[in-house]
């Protein structure tokens, strides 16, 4: 049975930084197409980035620059490391992914939200 957990959500001034992690089981997160995604109160899903094995990462424009996104085989865990976080990075986020087969298929962060597995979701609140 696939399962994401995530962590490292909390509060955090405008600037500052948080680490996000998503435990992985149930299947090996290299051989996965691997995502992040957000949703704050009121507003649709956003994907924010997309990593699959031997692809090139793919950010939002809104995070790019900001956000790095990465995998750790040996721990199957993925990350979202996020740097110079700003009050509209508020949200829920999730991780998320999709079998490694259908990966370069519409390689995009805005199919990030429809993957077919995904986590309960980690609370980030950025203060100003």
């Amino acid at each position: 049975q696939v399962q994401l957990t995530e962590s490292g959500g909390g509060s955090v001034q405008s600037g500052g930084s948080l680490k996000l992690s998503c435990a992985v089981s149930g299947f090996t997160s290299n051989t996965y197409c691997m995502g992040w995604f957000r949703q704050a109160p009121g507003k649709q899903r956003e994907g924010v980035a997309v990593l699959g094995n031997n692809i090139m990462p793919r950010y939002a424009d809104s995070v790019k620059g900001r956000f790095t996104i990465s995998v750790d085989a040996a721990k199957n865990t993925l990350y979202l490391q996020m740097n110079n976080l700003k009050p509209e990075d508020t949200a829920t986020y999730y991780c998320a992914a999709r079998s490694a087969s259908v990966c370069r298929a519409n390689y995009s962060t805005t199919r990030v939200p429809a993957f077919a597995f995904r986590g309960q979701g980690t609370q980030v609140t950025v203060s100003s």
